[in-house]
């Protein structure tokens, strides 16, 4: 039986991030099934409204810090209360152009965070998060 491709969820405030790493993430032919928000609070939404649909859920999202709204790290916050009520169990990558060992440092604490990854994101580097989280 072929394994189903995986649904990646990119959120961030950046339009220029969300469409490369879209492009990006197809070139790698990792998946076709991507979905963008623009904040936390839209991603929260979703995954509330579609909790009890595995088919629906990301398999990985990739989550920027500093976003309007809800920023990274209100929606782990939120996401701490909603995963045990998900249909399926989730990877997050932290994804920031910050390279401030304080946001390294607190994004590795937590135990909802599988890593911690700065802009850009090459295929190489998406390719490799993938492998490493599938193992």
């Amino acid at each position: 039986m072929q394994p189903s491709e995986p649904i990646i969820a990119v959120i961030d405030d950046d339009k220029i991030f969300q469409l490369t790493a879209s492009k990006t993430i197809k070139a790698a032919e990792l998946t076709d099934k991507i979905l963008q928000f623009e904040n936390g609070e839209e991603a929260l939404s979703f995954l509330k409204d579609n909790q009890s649909n595995p088919s629906s859920l990301p398999d990985y999202i990739f989550l920027d810090i500093n976003m309007p709204f809800v920023d990274g790290w209100m929606f782990l916050e939120d996401f701490d209360k909603i995963k045990t009520a998900l249909a399926k169990r989730m990877v997050i990558y932290m994804v920031s152009s910050s390279i401030d060992p304080r946001d390294m440092n607190r994004a590795k604490g937590n135990s909802n965070v599988t890593d911690y990854v700065i802009k850009p994101v090459t295929i190489e580097k998406f390719k490799q998060l993938l492998q490493r989280a599938a193992a």
